[in-house]
């Protein structure tokens, strides 16, 4: 271990001021003269000279001899922090305890200065050493404290490191030799355990590309690592299916690299929509999307707001082929579960809310609407959402089973939206004269809405159809 160049100069001033010391401590000591009846003390300049020399010395002497502990192990340390300390402890009881007996001036000027008699039953010298033994005890003591005190700092970060909460910065423990080591331990399993966690989180972070966060939530889980095989949770919760198709075939203007690139456009319109509205994306379905709300009003504002972002697009790139965007939305019980095998795991819904929601987009398609909703959906909205619709007809299911389906009008330009309104239960007893083959009736009805709104896609399609029943029928 190299030798610091502050520790070289300490050495070279130790020496320079230790060397007048030796030379004039003869000066120090003979002004220091005992009487018999105590000391005197009669400093000369030199002798002042001496003292002041002794005291550097002794300072110096005592920062070298601290870095000296700072480069040895704690037990090394330790012992030669107490061996010196207790050589002057056994030498000083030994004296405290002989002067008593011993003969000359200079015991008796001690045994004067610390009251000890030489009589039998004096017992001031066992006094004197009861003294020595609590110093000794005392600075024995704040030096175990102090040479150990490091040992505390390990302790508290290795409780830290255990918790995952220790801080990024460096940890400082102090101390010597041993502890630098430690020290230096300790930042390496810190540095390696924030890396860890780290690249944790960007797994996580990557996870959610492909495993949304509400998805975690659903299962009540925080991390992919808590996924297991099997894991799986019911609850009710609303689905919204977009299918995105061109009005005219996309594949015969463009490439297959840029038919696939143009929906994909789309596809990043629509995401972010999704996750505004505290949906998530559970599915891409090559040109639409299967996203997944918590609650009905946040997927109907969703598809509102996809299918206005949407006409911005088609309005911004008229060079292109532009997209029209189907919705339907229905609300049921859904199992959100982990499903595969332990080489792959792969999150996904089940329910017979997402085969309706299918289902429901055919009826989109056959009736010319844009935003389907099903009744189980509306019944879950709250009073105060306002919102504007009209009832469509029904989906008959295999087992009979029959869903009411329910245009959105808030899709439509407020000047239409309107006069749809008003006309709102003339359209409905059209859709239900039309389901129950009074034929004549419904085409009437639809005639009525088409003549005050012409470009009303469903009623202009239930009154063609209307019209060629009729025409079979005659």
């Amino acid at each position: 271990m190299r030798m610091r160049t502050s520790t070289k100069i300490l050495i070279v001033i130790a020496i320079a001021v230790s060397v007048p010391s030796a030379i004039l401590s003869p000066y120090l000591f003979q002004a220091i003269v005992p009487t018999g009846n105590g000391f005197e003390f009669k400093f000369t300049a030199l002798a002042w000279v001496g003292l002041a020399f002794m005291v550097l010395s002794n300072i110096f002497g005592g920062i070298l001899f601290y870095r000296f502990l700072k480069t040895q192990r704690l037990s090394n340390m330790i012992f030669f922090s107490l061996a010196p300390l207790t050589l002057v402890y056994a030498a000083g009881m030994v004296y405290i305890v002989g002067v008593k007996n011993m003969t000359g001036i200079t015991a008796e000027s001690v045994r004067a200065t610390l009251n000890i008699t030489t009589a039998d039953k004096s017992y001031n010298n066992l006094l004197w050493a009861g003294l020595l033994t609590l110093a000794y005890l005392i600075i024995l003591f704040v030096t175990l404290v102090f040479a150990c005190r490091p040992l505390s700092k390990v302790q508290k970060a290795t409780e830290k490191l255990g918790d995952g909460r220790m801080k990024f910065d460096n940890y400082k423990v102090g101390g010597g030799k041993q502890f630098m080591e430690i020290e230096n331990s300790l930042n390496k399993i810190n540095y390696n355990f924030k890396e860890k966690e780290n690249k944790i989180r960007q797994t996580n972070l990557e996870a959610q590309k492909f495993i949304p966060k509400q998805f975690f939530k659903f299962l009540g889980k925080n991390s992919i690592e808590e996924l297991e095989l099997g894991n799986q949770v019911k609850k009710s919760a609303t689905t919204l299916f977009c299918d995105l198709k061109s009005a005219t075939n996309i594949s015969r203007s463009l490439s297959l690299e840029e038919n696939f690139n143009y929906i994909n456009s789309y596809l990043k319109t629509v995401a972010p929509l999704v996750r505004r509205f505290d949906g998530f994306i559970d599915k891409y379905l090559g040109d639409g999307v299967l996203a997944v709300f918590s609650k009905p009003q946040d997927a109907i504002e969703c598809a509102h707001a996809i299918l206005r972002a949407i006409d911005v697009r088609n309005k911004s790139q008229k060079e292109l082929p532009t997209i029209d965007a189907r919705i339907s939305v229905n609300s049921g019980e859904i199992i959100f579960g982990i499903v595969g095998d332990e080489e792959r795991k792969s999150p996904t819904i089940i329910s017979d809310v997402v085969n309706l929601a299918s289902k429901m987009q055919e009826i989109n398609l056959y009736i010319g609407t844009k935003l389907l909703i099903a009744k189980s959906s509306l019944n879950e909205l709250p009073q105060n959402f306002e919102f504007d619709y009209r009832y469509t007809g029904v989906l008959s299911l295999e087992d009979g089973t029959q869903v009411p389906l329910f245009e959105s009008l808030n899709y439509y330009p407020k000047n239409k939206k309107e006069k749809l309104k008003k006309l709102k239960n003339r359209f409905e007893a059209g859709v239900r004269a039309y389901n129950e083959k009074d034929y004549a009736q419904a085409k009437e009805a639809f005639e009525f809405v088409l003549h005050y709104v012409a470009d009303d896609k469903p009623s202009y399609i239930y009154y063609n159809r209307a019209n060629e029943k009729l025409k079979e029928t005659a």
